[in-house]
């Protein structure tokens, strides 16, 4: 299967560059000597996550009659929010199918932004999304499985290799596998010693699984929505795990208490507002140590699209009221 490339990444660039903020690298006082730890804070993108920049260069590389007829996402929220906004850019019109486990924000959200949502039970979500495209002759753009989005979820990459050359791990949220292929692809090439390790939380780890197996696994959405990492509850397709066996080292998994920690812990060290998801890199970086290699290590804290009450229980130490 052909993997994303460099040129593909630096192209991608090129193209969302007038769409997207270019997130700083935050270094964190907190951090230890042997492992001095930078943050990649795509929570300040002007949706609140990465997903913006793949998604705007879906859009912009599909001919424009065929972008006129208007496109359609399957998301648990940020996705869907990205799609929303890169259309309302290029004046189509846009469907989101959203579970119906999707935090109320990132609906809520996703509507602000002008598109049509449609909210189904979680394991009807793609099918109902193909269906739709069919019925309204639209364009599907998919929130991971496809070289598109990969290539411009890679532009991360890109700009942490561009920042920091000498960077010796890169710590990425897995979920669908989108965000880590092209930040993979993109360290890679640039910085080939170092290492890009994947993050899941255990109670959705089905990546971890498949590497270890040395095949793509599945777990069922049930398993997968246990974890309050509402970003991290999909699965790797065929072309993301390509990438992630060609391309990533290592993927580790960090616990649901672990994650609660790191959420507060972001905001009052580094004035960050972050979503579980995002905060699986911070709570493998802390927790993880013997797993990871040491070293300058910037850790991509992919979105800070939290519900709120989670997000004031997270803080007060009370976990997750969804699960209390």
């Amino acid at each position: 299967m052909t993997l994303v490339t460099i040129d593909d990444i630096r192209a991608a660039a090129a193209i969302i560059a007038p769409a997207v903020v270019r997130t700083p690298l935050l270094p964190c006082a907190w951090s230890t000597p042997d492992r001095p730890l930078w943050l990649k804070p795509e929570n300040l993108q002007v949706i609140g996550a990465f997903k913006i920049r793949g998604a705007f260069h879906a859009l912009s590389r599909l001919p424009e009659e065929v972008r006129a007829r208007g496109v359609v996402a399957h998301s648990s929220g940020n996705h869907a929010q990205a799609v929303a906004s890169a259309a309302r850019s290029f004046g189509v019109p846009a469907a989101i199918v959203v579970p119906s486990s999707a935090p109320q924000i990132k609906v809520d959200a996703t509507r602000a932004l002008g598109a049509e949502v449609l909210i189904v039970p979680m394991a009807e979500r793609e099918t109902r999304a193909q269906q739709l495209a069919e019925e309204r002759g639209a364009t599907l753009i998919p929130p991971f499985d496809h070289p598109d989005v990969i290539a411009g979820q890679g532009t991360v990459g890109l700009e942490i290799a561009e920042d920091l050359p000498d960077v010796e791990v890169v710590l990425v949220p897995v979920s669908g596998g989108g965000l880590i292929s092209g930040v993979a692809a993109a360290v890679k090439a640039l910085c080939p010693d170092a290492a890009v390790v994947g993050v899941e939380p255990e109670l959705a780890a089905d990546a971890r699984e498949g590497l270890r197996a040395g095949e793509r696994v599945d777990w069922s959405p049930e398993l997968r929505g246990r974890t309050m990492a509402d970003g991290l509850r999909a699965q790797p397709s065929e072309l993301t795990f390509s990438h992630l066996r060609a391309l990533v080292d290592d993927v580790v998994t960090v616990s649901e208490e672990e994650i609660a920690a790191a959420v507060p812990l972001l905001a009052r060290r580094s004035r960050l507002v972050v979503e579980p998801s995002g905060a699986t890199v911070v709570a493998a970086h802390l927790h993880r140590g013997a797993e990871l290699p040491a070293g300058r290590t910037v850790a991509v804290v992919s979105g800070g699209n939290v519900d709120p009450a989670l997000f004031t229980s997270l803080l007060a130490g009370t976990g997750d009221p969804a699960r209390a």
